[in-house]
């Protein structure tokens, strides 16, 4: 987790706390300055074809299909994906990360999160991160030369996005919100409240993050299309009194690919 001066900036401190507790792995909880760059770079993420920047379509959209149909295939069937994350804090955006990964198996992939000129130049983050099968790799692009530093995986450092569908789908009928149209993709929308112990099954590296945090749960909606990928993803939370959030989207969907090591720029 990176660590920042609240004497100095307390939006900040908070921005990157919201950063940590985005949904995505790929990232450990552990002092170094490597993993701390890794926790902000990971976290979050992006969107191409499928990206759906904007609102979903109240209207019923063809090719309905049944949610728990959806994600048992997702969960026989792991994908790449590009994603697009951005991070919000007290109605600002305050950082914003892309990248590609695969999901629904170990997640490898590569990330970039960069904040916004919402806060301070003194105090700008933009960090490079490669996830691999055996380490993390991450860099400082603000230091000229800055080199590739690794860090080891953290054994519990992996998210399921059909984890969390299927959690929503057991707080009942209210979170069947039904067939929508998301960028011209026929999506189920899930919607609900998720404690925060909830989520220790499916993602053990934010439910730890979270309760460090003070977080007791968050409101949670999620846009999957018909193979049970999820196409948008948001979190909603209070962190110490300030109302902060999550959205992420996904696209250019993909059999899972090999991401290697960094080897220069």
């Amino acid at each position: 987790m990176i660590t920042f001066d609240a004497r100095r900036n307390p939006l900040l401190t908070l921005a990157a706390t919201a950063v940590a507790l985005t949904v995505l792995s790929g990232c450990q909880d552990s002092g170094s300055a490597g993993s701390a760059a890794a926790s902000a770079s990971a976290s979050a993420t992006v969107s191409a074809s499928a990206s759906a920047s904007t609102p979903a379509s109240a209207a019923p959209a063809a090719g309905a299909f049944e949610p728990e149909q959806a994600l048992a295939e997702a969960a026989r069937t792991p994908y790449a994906a590009t994603m697009k994350a951005s991070t919000q804090l007290a109605g600002k955006d305050v950082a914003t990360s892309t990248g590609r990964g695969n999901f629904e198996t170990l997640f490898t992939g590569r990330m970039e999160t960069r904040s916004t000129d919402a806060l301070p130049a003194a105090q700008a983050v933009w960090m490079e991160s490669v996830m691999t099968a055996d380490g993390t790799y991450v860099r400082d692009r603000l230091k000229p030369g800055g080199a590739w530093t690794k860090a080891p995986r953290s054994p519990d450092n992996q998210a399921s996005y059909t984890g969390y569908a299927k959690l929503l789908l057991a707080t009942g009928p209210s979170a069947r919100k039904g067939m929508e149209d998301l960028g011209g993709i026929p999506a189920y929308h899930l919607t609900g409240r998720l404690d925060v112990d909830q989520i220790a099954s499916v993602d053990p590296r934010v439910h730890r993050s979270m309760k460090a945090k003070g977080v007791t749960g968050f409101d949670c909606d999620q846009w999957i299309d018909a193979h049970g990928r999820t196409l948008r993803f948001e979190q909603r939370m209070e962190m110490r009194g300030m109302a902060g959030g999550n959205k992420v989207t996904f696209g250019e969907f993909g059999p899972v690919e090999t991401f290697a090591a960094p080897t220069g720029g």
